[in-house]
């Protein structure tokens, strides 16, 4: 990528403005490959979401990302640059399209700040393939037209645009020019909800489950009979309620209730620009990578809230004791750790999991560091850890062999990572779980549950229960 010393904010002219894009213009045609242009400017606070809900257009790609207790939201819009890969290669394909891009972009402005410069957006299915017509395909990536984000550091605000080897400077520096001008003081237009509420409000809401009520205690019970007889350690089955509302379901109405809810977790959305969107609040972060430095972590074993203090600390030490989650999690770190081994990296970790406490429910926890080697991506580190058998299984290959066959849905991008790589080779992907996927007036509503040996199919589908509601009470509030 070239960064350019070129300031926005002292340059702020159309003159200006143009005589740059005439830069661009040239280096495109040298080489008969457009250029991707991106300008970073620090704005006054803004709310991302907001933002988002102003010029919210269910025909255009979007991206949405938030952790309330963290203090930064990341919210990208419009295409500019899209790619879309499947199969086992599908990783490696997303890398060269980012590197590639990357070495055709000029950048100016606050491409140091936190967020500043060009971004990749991307989900990933759950499998290598999808089924024949599911909303998202196996692996998408777009780089936004525009992007807003806000840490504690402040407000960036990021435009993208095209310059092709003929392209029309003037119609390019206009719409940069409005842009500029917009994201300077930016003038939030209500959101149109009326047509698309969030809720009901009425009660007339139909919930149905993928495959009957029975389903998913028939798969546990088969699935602790394959475990005893040594097919694999442990597979993570899921269920999927099919809901369907009185009125439209709008998306970032939902998120907003979730990113209140569930401050601790990542409030996400990513819509596939045809009306649909997956959404949800996940506890899990797959992976972040930041100066050369990994964070991953193992997040499996659950138990309850308590509804009082005595009752809460109860759950908590039960589960920090209780053999079959203890269990489950080890299978999850041990996995990590294995994966993370061939690509050079060493890792630290705590000796005993601490525990992840939420709003309706409470997970064991291990956090895991490692310092990259050089050469690796954050994408080579990604298709290592896909799927963690907190979201597969152990062995990973034998338990996701049988995943489908015990599940009456396709999973889509449910469980699978979603996030972003920045121009430096940094980003983050969470674990797409506690999700559900919305289109008008339905939406699928997704949860699930690692199966060891001991798992009772009751118990199971309780655990299941308490995961969905987190969803349901947000698309029926």
């Amino acid at each position: 990528m070239t960064i350019l010393p070129l300031d926005p904010v002292a340059n702020a002219t159309p003159e200006a403005l143009r005589a740059f894009l005439v830069q661009c213009r040239a280096a495109a045609a040298d080489d008969g490959r457009p250029r991707l242009v991106s300008i970073s400017l620090k704005v006054d606070s803004l709310d991302p979401l907001a933002v988002l809900e102003s010029i919210f257009e269910p025909a255009e790609l979007h991206f949405y990302a938030e952790r309330p207790a963290q203090g930064w939201a990341l919210a990208a819009a419009e295409a500019v640059l899209a790619f879309e890969a499947r199969g086992p290669g599908r990783f490696t394909a997303c890398q060269q399209f980012v590197d590639d891009v990357l070495g055709r972009t000029i950048a100016v402005g606050g491409v140091t700040a936190p967020f500043g410069g060009p971004h990749f957006f991307g989900a990933f299915a759950f499998f290598d393939e999808v089924e024949a017509g599911e909303p998202f395909p196996s692996a998408r990536f777009f780089v936004p037209r525009w992007q807003v984000a806000r840490t504690p550091a402040g407000t960036v605000a990021v435009a993208n645009l095209l310059v092709e080897p003929a392209a029309d400077l003037d119609a390019l520096a206009a719409k940069v020019w409005r842009a500029h001008g917009k994201f300077r003081a930016f003038d939030y237009s209500a959101p149109d909800f009326s047509e698309r509420a969030a809720g009901t409000g009425n009660g007339a809401v139909r919930v149905t489950e993928a495959g009957g009520g029975d389903c998913f205690r028939r798969a546990v019970t088969r699935a602790v009979a394959m475990i005893g007889e040594g097919r694999f350690n442990k597979i993570v089955l899921a269920r999927c309620k099919e809901l369907e509302a009185a009125a439209p379901l709008h998306p970032l109405k939902v998120l907003n209730g979730l990113r209140q809810r569930f401050p601790d977790c990542y409030a996400f959305s990513f819509a596939n620009g045809r009306g649909q969107s997956f959404i949800g609040a996940s506890p899990e972060r797959l992976l972040r990578v930041e100066a050369g430095t990994l964070l991953t972590e193992a997040l499996a074993g659950s138990a309850p809230r308590g509804r009082t203090a005595s009752e809460d600390a109860a759950l908590a030490g039960a589960l920090l004791r209780c053999d079959k989650d203890l269990r489950e999690h080890r299978v999850v770190l041990e996995s990590i750790l294995r994966r993370l081994t061939p690509l050079g990296l060493r890792s630290e970790h705590p000796l005993q999991p601490g525990l992840l406490r939420l709003a309706n429910v409470q997970h064991l926890q291990t956090p895991v560091r490692a310092e990259l080697p050089a050469g690796v991506r954050l994408l080579d580190v990604l298709s290592r850890l896909h799927p963690t058998p907190a979201v597969g299984g152990s062995p990973r290959e034998a338990a996701c062999a049988h995943i489908r066959e015990f599940e009456a849905f396709a999973r889509g991008l449910y469980a699978g990572p979603v996030g972003w790589i920045d121009h430096r080779g940094g980003g983050e992907f969470l674990v797409g779980i506690r999700s559900a996927l919305v289109d008008n007036h339905r939406a699928r509503v997704y949860a699930g549950g690692g199966i060891v040996a001991g798992s009772e199919p009751d118990k199971e589908f309780a655990e299941t229960e308490l995961k969905f509601q987190a969803l349901l009470d947000a698309l029926l509030d």
